[in-house]
């Protein structure tokens, strides 16, 4: 519960690897999203679609979807009741999923520095609320012993 686990990537590529974890997996996993408005490499409008994506992810987690929902979507999508029935639980996401949504103008090294900045006061802050030293090493000396 003290050690955040850190993974990034394109949303596209997130959804499909983790995303699933942080909407209905059995633990709450806070999650962070960064998101520049602006892309180094714009691609026709395929950024705007990421930014979008990004959103969305975010309200999904803080929104959620309720069974009545699901089944309701499902029925207008033309599904059969038995489809309905068979697929409504998998679309459910309880929501009030912990997350926050950064939005930078354009990834740049000062913001980049800022976001670290932001991060490192984090743990310390975490760190002197949980009553543990962030900046010990005390659990990687067994590795090294063996070493």
């Amino acid at each position: 519960d003290t050690g955040p686990v850190i993974w990034g990537g394109v949303g596209c590529n997130g959804q499909h690897a983790y995303h699933q974890l942080l909407h209905q997996g059995t633990q709450l996993i806070p999650a962070d999203f960064i998101v520049p408005i602006v892309s180094f490499n714009p691609v026709s409008d395929h950024h705007q679609w990421l930014y979008a994506n990004c959103l969305s992810q975010s309200q999904a987690l803080m929104l959620g979807k309720t069974r009545a929902e699901a089944e309701a979507e499902l029925r207008d999508k033309g599904a059969s009741e038995e489809e309905v029935q068979k697929l409504a639980s998998h679309k459910v996401i309880p929501g009030n999923r912990p997350s926050n949504t950064l939005v930078v103008e354009r990834i740049s090294p000062r913001r980049l520095g800022a976001l670290v900045a932001l991060y490192e006061r984090k743990v310390f802050v975490q760190s002197v609320v949980w009553g543990i030293n962030a900046f010990d090493q005390w659990g990687v000396e067994l590795g090294k012993e063996l070493g």
